[in-house]
């Protein structure tokens, strides 16, 4: 009696693998197929092909975020989120904590302050309750707000005074 299989019984030939095939150009007549969840993306998607991480309705988590990609809240988050890439609070949503992110798209509430962001949308269903810093901020008819907002500020340009001088934190400097 042996030891081992004896592995001279014949085996069927491996499925070939599918070639690889040429991806399609889109066309402006493209339309995804209707049955597909990403057919009826969310009115506040962003258009970029960045990745982006969900936090479902009905879920809570404390913690922090950080990363490159985007991250959508739909549930409930309590900490600091520091992405990349775009940050957006659906409706019904809440987030408690501070956010540094690209874009910011607030359709439910944050409560804390957005400490840094290209641009901020705050849509008709939303809520903040902090301060906001951003180069661009949009705030919609019937969105609410309890805090400072400052935004169109760069501040590595110094502020120009009606004098005609200049003036970087506090100091006159020569005119440009």
């Amino acid at each position: 009696m042996a030891i081992w299989k004896d592995n001279t019984a014949p085996r069927p030939a491996p499925t070939p693998a599918p070639t690889p095939q040429e991806p399609k150009a889109m066309d402006s007549t493209y339309k995804p197929e209707t049955n597909s969840p990403a057919a009826s993306p969310s009115p506040y998607e962003t258009p970029r092909s960045r990745s982006e991480s969900l936090i479902a309705s009905e879920i809570t988590i404390e913690g922090k975020i950080e990363g490159a990609g985007s991250v959508r809240i739909a549930g409930k988050f309590k900490g600091d989120v520091n992405v990349q890439g775009d940050l957006t609070i659906e409706a019904g949503a809440k987030l408690t904590g501070s956010v540094r992110a690209e874009k910011v798209v607030i359709a439910g509430e944050l409560e804390g302050n957005v400490e840094s962001a290209s641009q901020v949308n705050v849509v008709a269903t939303g809520a903040v309750i902090g301060d906001v810093k951003a180069g661009a901020v949009t705030i919609a008819s019937g969105a609410r707000m309890r805090g400072q907002v400052n935004f169109g500020w760069d501040d590595s340009k110094p502020v120009k005074a009606s004098t005609g001088k200049a003036y970087t934190n506090g100091v006159e400097s020569a005119p440009n």
